[in-house]
């Protein structure tokens, strides 16, 4: 059943919930892929940091005062073969041979299908035979052996979330909370499948009892993960019953999930904090999804937001990228900082984020986060995050693992979905540091094959000290042209001011259309001769010009494409998350041929390269959703919103949308959530054309 359309449409119509019915994870994400915040990339507004008090209860057994950290298997294996007994003895070997048990991780946790699916005669869990031939304790005796510590999972209902309805422990706490205890078991993830419609505070609260009495007898305490995806709020009253609860759905490893799921985390920040902490789920990083400049966003927001991280790749399989993401000891840093605060939003406009958490030591830890699909220039102030006044601060770029001078700007050019991750503090020490340097690119840096490309480079000296002998070069693809038309050196640039170099970039004749790497460097000196760089790496884009007349853009090539639960479609409906698995679009029982099928939220950009006027499009929710679904749509011409509806729901009608483009470059798609978070927001953009 995993994957099966049927399931997954009848969950995210909201038919099938979780106090009624078994579900397998995969087919219940749509529902529970949860609630993004109603800041989008659309935003212009300012976020105030919340001042509200944290409250202040929490449990009494000095567990999990940093968020915890360690492994789980749902993500890379779900219920396949290959979780089993050796898959964790080898996870844990890696953990120590890697160096990530030096780096904090500690935990080795066991998710879903562990056990048989009946208990014994004497109404005991039995682990399978098959995965785990020596039992539990061996295995948990096996992870203790390396310095690490064991979890495992269940549910708070009579049967696990997996189709084949494994034991929950519903009216079985005590008993399975002291095999735990007696096998070793450290950690407990409590699921929220088939729970029978009883109240989700009495069924965690009992099982936070049973765990208390299990250790009290074993003399070993359990860190407590609540999993009740966030549907009962339960970082209102969970601080004093778990460890960390989930705030939202299962993440799926895609861009749109671990956005939407940022998102709604990001403003619970006031109800954080050493022993009880937000829990957005666990990491996706290295599962292939998503770029590694994406999977170093989820690390680097997932750090900032205190949350627990929990690897969920296979790390048998793991690229070096991925052991260097997860092992980066300066951004775990951030995560793990024991005065226990998750950072909180500073300001979100047009997708660019600033977000900023107050650290033991004075200093900030500041993501500047870039949402949208080009690069973007992300700054804020030292007195914005929180910092006191001073002549200069110190500012260390944790990917990069280098440390500048700035006289207060904090602010970064910002690749398409990355995050620059700084720590800034107001030391005295500034002055040891070179200044501190912004570069960016004017313009999409978009190239029709032997026809020459004009950007603007752009370098700015944010510092407090001069920044001397600067030189700006601009590298491309072998065989390209690139050639300078105004100066790319400068003597000095004093505080605050730039060196602006315009440039003309050719690909040669038959290249293919597509992404190329491109990377911008400035290469300067510190007053005392410290030899520094920035480097921006930047994607060249290759592209056909649009045909002239008028093109449905179902059937053009896009540029990049986003979407909140599995691929945007071509001319069928989103379906489920496979490429291909789309019905007819239809909306308000009217079926359209032609279009596009997509799920807030999402993106389509395209190349309408200044000679394009108009785009229009039937826009609704598909009929799939059969009676949910909230969504808006948005045209948005270089940058700035064309045209938008407002909220439509599944009951409406089918709305024209048109918008003038008239000179852009790129024509961006955009669906975001009516407000009300990203269940059933199936949008379809029908008759979508584009007129050139």
């Amino acid at each position: 059943m995993v994957g099966s359309l049927t399931a997954a449409l009848l969950c995210a119509a909201g038919l099938a919930t979780p106090t009624a019915v078994a579900t397998t994870r995969d087919t219940a994400a749509p529902a529970a892929d949860t609630t993004a915040a109603d800041t989008s990339a659309a935003d212009t507004r300012t976020v105030a940091m919340p001042n509200s008090a944290v409250p202040s209860a929490k449990l009494p057994d000095g567990l999990a005062l940093t968020p915890p950290m360690g492994f789980n298997n749902w993500n890379s294996t779900h219920c396949r073969a290959e979780f089993d007994e050796a898959m964790v003895k080898g996870i844990a070997d890696i953990f120590v041979e890697k160096g990530l048990k030096d780096a904090g991780y500690q935990y080795v946790n066991l998710d879903d299908c562990w056990a048989l699916p009946q208990r014994d005669a004497n109404g005991k869990l039995v682990p399978d035979p098959v995965r785990f031939p020596d039992g539990i304790k061996a295995v948990a005796d096996y992870v203790h052996s390396k310095g690490l510590k064991l979890g495992i999972y269940t549910s708070a209902g009579t049967k696990t979330c997996n189709s084949a309805g494994f034991p929950g422990a519903l009216g079985h706490e005590r008993s399975d909370a002291q095999q735990f205890a007696d096998w070793g078991v450290d950690y407990l993830k409590y699921d929220n499948c088939n729970n029978q419609g009883v109240d989700a505070r009495q069924r965690y609260i009992a099982m936070r009892d049973a765990l208390k009495a299990a250790s009290e007898s074993t003399g070993r305490p359990i860190v407590y993960s609540i999993c009740e995806w966030g549907e009962n709020k339960p970082w209102e009253w969970a601080a004093d019953v778990g460890h960390l609860w989930r705030t939202t759905g299962d993440i799926s490893d895609n861009w749109g999930s671990m956005l939407s799921i940022m998102k709604r985390n990001l403003p619970l920040a006031k109800y954080a904090g050493p022993g009880h902490w937000n829990d957005p789920d666990m990491l996706e990083v290295g599962n292939g999804g998503m770029t590694d400049t994406e999977y170093r966003t989820h690390f680097s927001m997932w750090s900032i937001m205190a949350a627990p991280l929990l690897i969920g790749s296979d790390l048998r399989k793991a690229s070096p990228e991925t052991f260097e993401i997860l092992g980066n000891r300066e951004v775990i840093a951030v995560d793990q900082d024991p005065l226990g605060k998750q950072g909180e939003v500073v300001s979100s406009r047009g997708g660019r984020w600033v977000v900023a958490k107050e650290m033991k030591d004075g200093s900030r830890a500041v993501a500047l986060f870039n949402e949208t699909n080009s690069p973007q220039s992300v700054a804020t102030t030292a007195k914005a995050v929180g910092l006191p006044g001073a002549d200069a601060y110190t500012l260390r770029d944790l990917w990069q693992h280098k440390t500048y001078n700035t006289a207060g700007r904090i602010a970064a050019t910002v690749p398409a979905h990355g995050t620059v991750l700084l720590r800034v503090s107001a030391d005295g020490k500034w002055a040891h540091h070179p200044p501190a340097t912004e570069l960016g690119l004017k313009g999409g840096l978009f190239v029709e094959a032997d026809k020459p490309a004009h950007v603007t480079s752009e370098v700015t000296n944010l510092g407090r000290t001069p920044a001397r002998r600067v030189a700006v070069t601009l590298g491309t693809p072998s065989g390209w042209t690139v050639k300078a038309t105004s100066p790319s050196t400068a003597r000095s640039l004093r505080t605050g001011t730039s060196l602006a170099t315009s440039w003309t970039v050719t690909a040669p004749t038959g290249t293919k259309p597509g992404s190329y790497d491109v990377r911008l460097k400035a290469t300067y000196r510190s007053p005392q001769g410290v030899r520094a760089e920035t480097v921006l790496p930047l994607t060249a884009q290759v592209v056909v010009a649009p045909p002239t007349g008028d093109s449905l853009l179902g059937d053009l090539p896009w540029l990049s494409a986003t979407n909140g639960w599995g691929p945007v479609e071509r001319n069928t409906s989103n379906g489920d998350r496979g490429l291909g698995d789309g019905r007819p679009i239809t909306i308000g029982g009217k079926v359209y041929a032609k279009g596009l099928g997509v799920h807030a939220e999402s993106t389509v950009e395209y190349y309408a390269g200044a000679a394009c006027e108009k785009v229009t499009a039937q826009v609704g929710v598909d009929d799939e959703t059969i009676a949910k679904g909230t969504v808006a749509f948005e045209i948005w011409a270089d940058g700035k919103k064309a045209a938008s509806t407002g909220v439509l729901t599944n009951a409406m009608p089918a709305q024209e949308l048109s918008a003038d483009v008239t000179g852009a470059q790129v024509v961006r798609l955009v669906v975001t959530d009516g407000g009300d978070g990203i269940d059933s927001d199936h949008g379809d953009w029908a008759e979508a054309t584009l007129s050139c």
